[in-house]
């Protein structure tokens, strides 16, 4: 009798849209799963908004040491609006990224066919590459203060903190991603080392460092500012991005849009040796709630990636050949809210059936 791997996965629904994105998605790893002789041990937790309401709670500590034991977190949307911005982000997402050490950000920029974008002449061919955020370092940390607040001399500090440590792991990854992808076997270290010079510095010489490793990957470097510009101009130009925390939260907002929206938009909180989490780069959209037209291709997406960062390949790969096949051939209408010609929990069916 062949013995099947069963992977242990946290469900957060969250708020908003949460809770029907990720059925969605759901929809799609069960059938994947079937197809592909593996098993799914979902472990459903109610962190969010409505629980913080309720009790007081955000993320318990004994909630961690219990994520740890995990394979993977499947996340839907953080965000309510009766909740004060940044108490549940910082409550749960950044507690979740620090207390885990996801220490990789992992955004792939991929315009399927059939979807627009507002880059002209510019095509699937061209947007294609993969943007590396260093995720639990930089000026998130929070570290810094005030001083003489409220007065005409306050002061305010928020410190950029970057270790040699940090930012290796987090090259070295996007070198192993570029040898990987096999495409233009290209790493483009984004910063601003013309002005931030100790930190550009020690990205830049840790950079050099990694690529004698990796001698048939080119490394080239871009100005964030350039980078802006290139990301509309020249998307095709970039093959593995990485860059700083700051930095890889601002660009991969402009990356979005030039694949189709934020509604299409997939990413991976990584650590390579632990548990990674993975979610839809939008929000909880809380005026959507429970009216089944938000587009869960974001949510299908991120499950997509959820599998190949745990070594179901071919699964993967199956799900993103069925968001093509889907979009490409015009099943799907669009990805905005209510136009797609089907609701939330149809577009989760459709692609469930596309895999093969």
């Amino acid at each position: 009798m062949d013995s099947k791997k069963i992977y242990k996965i946290g469900v957060i629904s969250g708020d908003g849209v949460g809770p029907e994105v990720i059925e969605a998605g759901l929809t799609v790893l069960k059938a994947t799963s079937e197809k592909y002789n593996f098993g799914l041990e979902l472990i459903k937790y109610d962190f969010g908004g409505n629980r913080y309401l309720k009790t007081g709670e955000i993320l318990p500590d004994s909630a961690i040491e219990e994520i740890k034991k995990l394979d993977a977190i499947y996340l839907g949307a953080i965000g309510h609006p009766d909740v004060a911005p940044g108490i549940l982000e910082k409550g749960i997402l950044l507690n979740l990224r620090f207390s885990l050490d996801q220490y990789i950000n992992l955004r792939p920029v991929k315009l399927y066919p059939g979807v627009w974008a507002p880059i002209k002449d510019k095509g699937p061919e061209e947007i294609d590459y993969i943007v590396i955020r260093e995720n639990t370092e930089g000026i998130y940390t929070g570290s810094g203060g005030v001083f003489k607040k409220g007065t005409k001399d306050e002061i305010a500090t928020q410190i950029d903190i970057n270790t040699f440590k940090g930012v290796e792991r987090c090259i070295r990854y996007a070198f192993q991603l570029a040898q990987k992808r096999n495409k233009n076997k290209k790493v483009t270290l984004v910063d601003k080392a013309n002005v931030l010079t100790y930190s550009g510095d020690l990205w830049r010489r840790t950079a050099k460092q990694v690529n004698e490793k990796f001698p048939n990957i080119t490394l080239d470097y871009a100005f964030v500012d350039a980078t802006c510009m290139w990301m509309i101009k020249n998307p095709e130009w970039f093959d593995v991005i990485v860059t700083n925390n700051l930095f890889g939260d601002i660009i991969t907002d402009l990356a979005a849009i030039t694949q189709g929206g934020l509604g299409i938009a997939a990413g991976g909180n990584i650590n390579p040796e632990g548990v990674s989490m993975f979610e839809p780069i939008h929000g909880s959209a809380p005026k959507y709630t429970g009216k089944n037209v938000i587009c869960p291709i974001a949510t299908i997406s991120a499950g997509a990636m959820m599998l190949d960062t745990l070594g179901e390949e071919k699964a993967s790969l199956s799900i993103e050949n069925a968001i093509s096949k889907a979009l490409g051939e015009g099943m799907i209408k669009s990805l905005e809210a209510g136009k797609m010609g089907m609701g939330t929990k149809q577009v989760g069916e459709l692609i469930a059936k596309l895999v093969v």
